[in-house]
This record gives C-alpha cells, structure tokens and sequence, in this order.
C-alpha cells in the first residue's frame, strides 16, 4: 500500500487545473444503463471509484471502455443484480436501483456497506420508489426490488438527499406519468446528472431547486455529454494556496458552485479573484478565525470541512465548526493534534485556535476528505509528513501528488 510523503513549508505558486467532479461522473455512469444507443463521456477523472463502477456496469451487461478521461457505454444485455463485492467498496452503487427498476421491472442490490463518516442510510430511496409501485425485500443481505411498470409519483424528502434525489431523478424519467421531488437536492451535481438525462431526452425541470418535476418518457437516446469540474478538489487548491501563503490561479474552477466557501475564505483573509483565466488565491492579510456550519448545497459543503478546519489552525484566534451532516466526520482531528494543532471537540462541534505553525509527523487518513486535510495541513507543516492509507485519496483526486509538484510541492509516493 502507498503512503503520500510530503516535505512541508514551500509556498505553492502557478496554475493548477481542476479534475472533472467525481460525484457528478458516478451517477452520470449509472444512468448511462437508462439510454438506448452509445454515450459518450469527457472530462471522467481517472479514479478508484470510477473503476469500480465501470466494473458494475460491465456486469450489468454494459459495455464500457475509458480512454484517456473519456468514456464510451453502450448497453448490450442488461442485468438486474449488483453483487455485493462492489457495492461494498463504493456506496454510489446503489444507484443502479433506479435504472434497473425502471427498465427491467426488478432490481437486486447488495446494501452498502458501514461508511466511516456515519450513517448514510437507503431507507429514502426505498420509501420513494414504494410511491411509485415497486416493493421490497430484504434477503441475504440484497435488497430485492419487484415493480410492473414504475409510475409516476409526488415524493417529498423528509431531508434533501443527494443520493435520493439521483435515484429517483434517474428512475422517473422512464416512468408512467409525471413525478414531482419536493424537498430535492439542490447540489451542483445534481443539476449536472438532471443536464445529462436531458441531453438523453429526460424531460426535467426545476434542478438546482429544490422541487423538480419529471414527465416520464417511454425510452432515452445516447448522447455526448462533459462531466462538470470538481467543486471540491477547487476549494481544496484554494485552501492549499492560502495556508501554504502562496498564489495559485486555479483553472476549470466551478467558481458560482463555491459561494459558501468562498465567503468563508475571505472572510478569513483569503483573496480569492475570479479572472479571464481561472481563479485567482492567495492570502490578502493575517489569516483568522471564523464559524462555519455545515449545511446542504447552497450551505457550506460538509466535503470542505475538514480542509477549512486545516486552514483554521493556523489562524489568529478561534473559531468554531459545527457539523450537520454526517454524526461522525471529525476522525481528521486526532491526526491533526499530532501535527500540533488546537482544538476541541464537544459533540459536533470543534473549538479551533490558531497556533504559529504546524509539524510533521505520520499521520493516518480515514476517508477522503479527512486524507485531504491531512495533505493541506502537511503542505504547511515544517519537516517530513507521511499520510498514510492513501487510497482514499484515489477515490476523489486525480494525480494530485502530480498536480501539486507542478506548483513547488515536494510530494512523493513510497511504500507504507
């Protein structure tokens, strides 16, 4: 197994491009089982995830090939089951629940696995599609769903899931009748999953608000379709740049997708520019303080907590981090206090103070986002940091050692 090595307290100056966005390619790849005919995909980031589910779709009887961060997929035979040595490794998985309902009558899907950042349960989704006629089973471990022909249905989220939005969204744009999703998911990614469908033939309207309204049609065509920039991997450059007190001009940056952050950023003495070119960051001051809640998309992203969380501390005075989404996404603090940082928690809630600076020290990564926190903190740190458990990293950044040596970075891979 690899771990990132990373030699500390260069400033990170020049262009960096950003990846195209994970949590838009993953259910964009699952609906491509919804057209008739070839889709062809660009701007796909090559990572672990989408590999993975390249490999379920294949199984699903979906011939797929990936060229560069190019995807092509044409449905061959399709099948209804997802086996669980997949969905177990990739939570997105139980996304083909949709698809497979609403074209085959009956869908057969591994529950996902335990999640380190919490609860992230399918009960919503199941709940939806029972509105729209299909019932459920639960046998060794699958759920096993049954419908004659999905039908149109009001749905009305009890919380705007991201997941469940994307499920239903997918499922309804084939079904009898009309759909309503009130209460949906207003991500970026989202909207981008909404634009692919139509450019298929979906008939969708209201996506990126949260009451969508869906006119089923009878079959989908394929299409040419660009994955959005990643948000995330964006505001992470932007962190990197401010807390390594350098100048990075981000290029492909979803920049409108960012408002939370960014106000958050400048709040904090960020100045983050948008120019003809890309995204301009770099520190306009003494960094300090601020308090963030996480909240659902247009809220500050849960996915950049743990990154300003980073930035924080090295910050004048404190601030606090309240965590709304997920009951267990603070696992990036032990490591960080082993780097020299401050901070408390009680419950959700982290107390950050500033402190003059951070250190090396190996360090171990959780998940995604807390690996990405990790590398920021050692970015600035003085002496060696090694982040170990790199594979989460692989599953939401493309290259990146790659593309923060291209701006003064001394970051290397060994063997754990």
């Amino acid at each position: 197994m690899d771990k990132l090595v990373i030699e500390g307290g260069v400033a990170l100056k020049g262009p960096i491009r950003v990846s195209g966005a994970k949590n838009a390619a993953l259910p964009i790849l699952l609906a491509c089982l919804l057209p008739e005919g070839q889709v062809n995909l660009t701007n796909v980031p090559r990572l672990r995830d989408i590999h993975t589910t390249l490999k379920l779709l294949d199984i699903l009887g979906c011939e797929t090939s990936f060229d560069g961060n190019n995807v092509t997929s044409i449905v061959k035979d399709l099948k209804v089951e997802a086996p669980y040595d997949l969905v177990k490794t990739m939570r997105a998985s139980v996304l083909c629940l949709g698809p497979l309902l609403a074209l085959k009558g009956e869908a057969k899907v591994a529950l996902p696995g335990g999640c380190a950042i919490g609860a992230r349960p399918v009960d919503l989704h199941l709940s939806a599609f029972e509105k729209m006629g299909a019932e459920f089973d639960l046998e060794s471990g699958y759920i096993h769903g049954r419908c004659a022909k999905l039908k149109g249905a009001h749905i009305n989220f009890d919380f705007p899931t991201v997941g469940g939005t994307e499920n239903v969204l997918m499922a309804a744009a084939l079904a009898d009748g009309n759909s309503i999703i009130e209460n949906a998911a207003r991500e970026p990614e989202v909207e981008d999953l909404a634009n692919f469908l139509i450019a298929c033939g979906a008939k969708i309207t209201g996506h990126g608000t949260s009451v969508i309204r869906v006119e089923g049609v009878s079959s989908l065509k394929g299409c040419d379709y660009k994955i959005m920039p990643d948000r995330i991997e964006a505001g992470t450059y932007m962190v990197a740049a401010a807390i390594t007190d350098g100048e990075l001009l981000i290029q492909d940056c979803p920049f409108h997708d960012l408002d939370a952050v960014v106000q958050k950023l400048r709040e904090m003495g960020v100045l983050v520019e948008e120019k003809k070119d890309g995204v301009l960051v770099r520190r306009n001051g003494e960094l300090v303080g601020v308090d963030i809640t996480t909240q659902p998309f247009p809220g500050f992203p849960t996915d950049m907590q743990a990154q300003l969380m980073t930035l924080m501390c090295l910050a004048k005075g404190a601030g606090t981090i309240e965590e709304k989404i997920f009951e267990n996404r603070f696992m990036h603090v032990q490591e960080l206090l082993r780097m020299g940082a401050n901070i408390k928690l009680k419950g959700r809630t982290a107390m950050v103070r500033g402190v003059p600076g951070l250190t090396g020290a190996p360090v171990m990564a959780s998940d995604l986002r807390a690996s990405a926190s990790l590398v920021v903190a050692a970015l600035a740190a003085s002496g060696r940091t090694d982040v170990q458990r790199i594979y989460h990293l692989d599953r939401g950044y493309e290259r990146l050692e790659e593309k923060l040596c291209g701006v003064g970075a001394k970051v290397w891979r060994e063997k754990e």
